[in-house]
């Protein structure tokens, strides 16, 4: 299964025993994404609620939860070992980027992107389910995958030693450090040595991912080299996700997210926060 899959392809695989469908969809503004999934879903999706898969323990937005947690939330959800997990979303932050990569993280195997979300599904006019779907236990191994993962420390060494390249996925304006953060006490600005790559440069207008070429070259515009490592920050480790995704898209296999972001790196007054234009 290729890690980007069409609405057409997954209407052809309805039904398959081994293929899982989820609705990943969370959003910053005041929106239940739980109630919008009773609502309307893709038949036999389950919902993941991105916000209680988080660590309780800090304070920080969207944290990592330590890896029995995350089994146990996907085993009940139904996902686990030998699943073909198809994750989509209907949020402006393209979620279902956050959730790939948490679930490759802690070790699913073959774990696949909707193109276009729910909205394309939608538009074509495909079947939607109501309520809740039926959820079936299935054995997800306990696993975590440290290398892709990036701390605070990390980051202040490779924001000196450039040793991978750090990638912001924030607006410019958020960047440059010219628009207030939305959480309280989070200086503006960017990390230090850090390139800007908005989130919204690496979709077409109907929020399907660009293609390749495109995809490539919004990179290169950043001054990104896409088949380098990459280490990529965020807000709260959520749209960085979708760097992620595309440089693995383009064959990029060496990229770790930032997982306090810059609700950790603003926050705290002893980090260096560039501001401007890099």
């Amino acid at each position: 299964m290729d890690a980007l899959v069409s609405t057409e392809w997954l209407a052809n695989e309805m039904g398959a025993s081994d293929l899982r469908i989820v609705d990943a969809s969370w959003h910053l503004e005041a929106r239940d994404p739980a109630a919008e999934y009773e609502a309307g879903h893709i038949p036999g999706a389950v919902f993941m609620d991105l916000a209680a898969v988080v660590d309780s323990n800090t304070e920080l937005p969207m944290m990592l939860p330590k890896a029995e947690k995350f089994a146990s939330r996907m085993q009940s959800l139904g996902l686990g070992d030998g699943s073909r997990i198809v994750l989509y979303d209907d949020s402006a932050l393209h979620t279902s980027a956050r959730a790939w990569w948490m679930l490759n993280l802690f070790g699913a195997h073959d774990v696949a992107i909707l193109d276009g979300g729910l909205a394309k599904w939608k538009a074509e006019g495909r079947d939607v389910a109501t309520g809740k779907e039926q959820l079936r236990h299935r054995h997800f191994t306990v696993w975590k995958d440290e290398a892709h993962v990036r701390t605070q420390a990390q980051m202040q060494a490779l924001s000196e030693s450039k040793a991978e390249q750090i990638v912001d996925a924030r607006s410019v304006a958020r960047f440059e450090g010219r628009e207030a953060e939305p959480r309280l006490g989070v200086h503006p600005g960017h990390i230090p040595g850090s390139k800007n790559l908005p989130m919204g440069d690496l979709f077409n207008a109907n929020g399907t991912w660009k293609d390749a070429g495109a995809l490539k070259a919004a990179f290169e515009k950043a001054g990104v080299d896409p088949t380098h490592p990459i280490a990529a920050t965020c807000g709260s480790g959520i749209t960085a996700a979708t760097i992620a995704f595309a440089a693995h898209t383009l064959g990029n296999s060496k990229v770790a997210i930032y997982d306090g972001s810059w609700s950790e790196w603003g926050a705290d007054s002893s980090t260096p926060k560039a501001i401007g234009a890099v």
